[in-house]
């Protein structure tokens, strides 16, 4: 198959949530799991490229457990696919008495960009990835170190990110790639719903079939 008409490079926690880019012909690299590990990898692959190369649009891409609505009620379903309007640091912060209060509110912020722990997606590569799956959702994704296996919890990185799904890695791509000038954005499949373990419900044959479809859209960009 022929390669990207647009110069992308995915980031992917696994093997198997790259192997679609790369039958896809997109180049892409595995972080390993966590926003540290994909901060990492996503400055290594950028840097590796050199001043000569081109700035490609950078994609954290992969599958997220999916958050319930604000009123309680179910988030997106199994396959849907999420392009991330910002990638949200979920647990950058301090629990207090009255709640959790962001690193930002106490000065000392991620990055500048980014006071409410709140990274927003390049626009250009936001309406990109738009025209190549209109069916997306488009809202935020929360970026969590601790996945949500109880209801509790589900409930509450909603109510500090107001995000439809959460994921592992988003963040750091998206942190990363804005330092070092590229365009990025983050794109997931939801495999998967939160909340309490012995409830949750997993589809991940699904998941990872829709997320060799999104791969096979993008490289038409």
């Amino acid at each position: 198959m022929s390669g990207p008409a647009r110069d992308l490079l995915v980031v992917a926690s696994t093997e198997r949530e790259a192997a679609g880019f790369r039958v896809a012909g997109i180049p892409v690299v595995v972080s390993g799991v966590g926003r540290v590990n994909a901060a990492i990898a996503t400055t290594l692959a950028l840097a590796s490229r050199g001043k000569a190369s081109s700035t490609p649009i950078v994609i954290s891409a992969g599958i997220a457990g999916s958050l319930p609505d604000a009123d309680g009620s179910a988030g997106p379903g199994i396959g849907t696919v999420v392009i991330g309007a910002a990638a949200h640091a979920a647990e950058e912060g301090i629990m207090t008495p009255d709640g959790f209060r962001t690193i930002g509110e106490l000065g000392f912020p991620i990055a500048r960009f980014a006071p409410d722990n709140r990274i927003e997606a390049d626009p250009g590569a936001l309406a990109a990835v738009r025209r190549a799956i209109p069916s997306a959702v488009v809202a935020d994704i929360a970026t969590v170190a601790t996945c949500s296996g109880t209801d509790d919890l589900a409930r509450e990185i909603v109510r500090r990110t107001a995000a439809v799904a959460e994921a592992m890695e988003g963040a750091g791509v998206l942190h990363a790639a804005r330092l070092l000038g590229a365009p990025a954005v983050e794109i997931r499949v939801v495999s998967n719903t939160t909340g309490d373990r012995d409830r949750q419900e997993w589809r991940l044959d699904e998941a990872f079939d829709r997320l060799h479809d999104v791969a096979g859209r993008l490289a038409g960009l």
